[in-house]
């Protein structure tokens, strides 16, 4: 049976992501000197900061039906927000976290510059990313998100991502002055005593493995990272005061402005679904159901053929076509009362006022329907002549 999402829901997009000055420098590209190589890490550290910040609020960018279907599978990664950088910058990063307290020595500058940062660009010559599995990865001068959605527009991610990496460069500066006014440390001292701090409290986002596994879905839970799986789970954090106060500190959007927009992505799921279940339910009776019932009036005339001719000795003859008869008619029988429940259950939560309590009740009363309607279409293709059934676009 055909698959029942259009091209449109399977295939998604990746989003290219960097930081460049107004002269056109990259701010996320290795230099050729330490101080180069200083600057990036400082880009490169704060945007995974940013990341592990507010992975919910970038996993609500991608959020939609459609979506759901692919965040997991289809070589799309999963639903949890983890970053890849690579073995080589992951031993850059723990090196980094060794660094004193405080003011550092000479000796520590020098090795620090030298033989920590400034190998860099020599590290990544050759580490091209081939974990396709990760939702967001570094790949040699910028990052690239993945999980969008071929619908969604990228100026949806694209906004909370330079909305978060903003809020993130300014407490890095707060941070940073504070130790630069108050400890006396010189601006590379401080810069590294704050950089060191955040490759500690945000090393959990980190991760290089096979984002589908069981495994990394139990360790992610560990981690305490979100595990949004479905749309209203992932928009609900639109809701919650850290988001309202992160949109409205960097007067991207008031609280007024998100509420509207996570109402209308509730309404656009809710709407995606209910045009899904009528589609099912269309199908189902005026289209799988026919079809089986004259498949098996098929078997049925055959048999009786059988048995003028032979009589009771047509019994030997028929025992595969009564059982085909039979096995047709619980799966007739089944998946007419699953759709009869899918009616009742989508008419039930039609009636729902209040759209984030309607949006849980599609996603997690209606929708689970779909699949098991599904499940008695594909045994019915399995039974029945191919030509008689037309019931492969579900």
């Amino acid at each position: 049976m055909k698959s029942p999402l259009p091209e449109s829901m399977v295939l998604g997009k990746h989003n290219n992501w960097s930081l460049s000055t107004d002269t056109g420098v990259n701010l996320l590209s290795p230099g050729s000197t330490p101080m180069k190589n200083l600057q990036f890490l400082t880009f490169f550290v704060n945007t995974i900061k940013a990341v592990d910040t507010y992975e919910e609020v970038l996993r609500s960018s991608i959020a939609s039906a459609s979506n759901d279907h692919r965040l997991g599978a289809n070589e799309a990664p999963p639903a949890i927000f983890s970053i890849f950088i690579g073995k080589q910058l992951s031993s850059v990063l723990d090196e980094l976290e060794g660094v004193s307290q405080g003011k550092l020595s000479p000796e520590e500058k020098t090795e620090l510059k030298l033989n920590v940062v400034g190998k860099i660009p020599e590290i990544l010559l050759d580490n091209t990313d081939r974990n396709r599995t990760s939702p967001f990865a570094f790949t040699g001068n910028k990052f690239e998100m993945r999980g969008v959605g071929s619908k969604t527009n990228c100026a949806k991610p694209m906004t909370v991502l330079n909305t978060i990496v903003a809020k993130q460069l300014k407490d890095f500066k707060k941070e940073v002055d504070v130790l630069l006014d108050k400890k006396g440390l010189k601006k590379d001292e401080a810069i590294f005593n704050v950089l060191r701090e955040y490759i500690k409290t945000c090393k959990r986002i980190r991760f290089d493995g096979d984002g589908y596994s069981k495994e990394w879905e139990t360790e992610a839970k560990k981690r305490k990272l979100s595990n949004n799986k479905n749309t209203p789970e992932a928009l609900r954090v639109l809701s919650s005061k850290n988001t309202i106060d992160l949109f409205r500190s960097m007067k991207v959007m008031s609280e007024v402005e998100l509420g509207a927009r996570m109402e209308v992505e509730l309404e656009t799921y809710v709407m995606h679904l209910q045009i899904e279940g009528h589609m099912y339910k269309d199908l189902v009776y005026n289209s799988v159901i026919p079809s089986a019932i004259a498949y098996q009036n098929k078997l049925i005339t055959n048999v009786t053929g059988l048995k003028e001719i032979y009589g009771a000795a047509h019994k030997g003859f028929t025992e595969a076509q009564l059982s085909m008869i039979e096995e047709i008619g619980e799966h007739i029988t089944a998946l007419k009362k699953v759709t009869d429940t899918l009616t009742d259950t989508q008419n039930k939560a039609d009636k729902i006022r209040d759209t984030a309590k309607m949006a849980e009740a599609y996603c997690n009363d209606v929708k689970p329907l779909f699949d098991t309607i599904r499940n008695h279409a594909d045994q019915l293709e399995r039974l029945i002549d191919e030509p008689v059934m037309a019931a492969d676009k579900i």
